[in-house]
């Protein structure tokens, strides 16, 4: 009789973070605080609907903790096994879900001007990218200065309403 045992898989090394990680992944958290604070502040209907609450809590909601649970250790990767791992950036699938529905309900916030919407789909679109950019390639995200432009775009996206508005530290 044969005795066959399997080796055990080979452990993962220890994660050795990013130069600038931390303060990359701060910033970022930053960048989400003031878009969730920046959707809270938009305007409601005059009379509350089921969209506006969902506008005015789930999606902030949505914003800053994605924004600030990226994570680029949950990247894509190669299992123990040889197969792809698809990795999640660190980000809630539910809270993924919310975000890209603003896709599909923007036009139904009547109550709010064109422009709030486009930036709302802006704010989607740049937390969703920022959380593809992790798990696609962390290194570049981080060390190229590529998820510092995601948060750019996303503190653009979220200024206050009105034209005299620059981030802190711009000139």
């Amino acid at each position: 009789m044969t005795t066959i045992s399997h080796l055990p898989a080979p452990a993962d090394p220890p994660y050795e973070p990013w130069e600038g990680e931390a303060e990359a992944l701060a910033a970022a958290a930053g960048a989400g605080r003031r878009a969730a604070a920046w959707v809270r502040s938009l305007p409601g209907p005059p009379a509350p609907t089921p969209l506006s609450v969902w506008f005015a809590q789930h999606l902030p909601e949505a914003v800053e903790s994605v924004m600030g649970a990226l994570d680029p250790q949950d990247c894509d990767r190669m299992g123990p096994d040889g197969r792809p791992v698809q990795g999640a950036g660190g980000a809630d699938p539910e809270m993924m879900e919310t975000l890209s529905a603003v896709a599909r309900v923007v036009t139904e916030a009547c109550w709010l001007t064109l422009d709030q919407q486009v930036r709302l789909l802006v704010v989607a679109s740049a937390v969703t990218g920022a959380v593809q950019l992790l798990t696609n390639d962390p290194g570049s995200a981080i060390l190229h200065g590529l998820l510092a432009q995601q948060c750019a775009l996303l503190d653009h996206a979220a200024r206050p309403d009105g034209a005299a508005w620059a981030p802190s530290g711009a000139p």
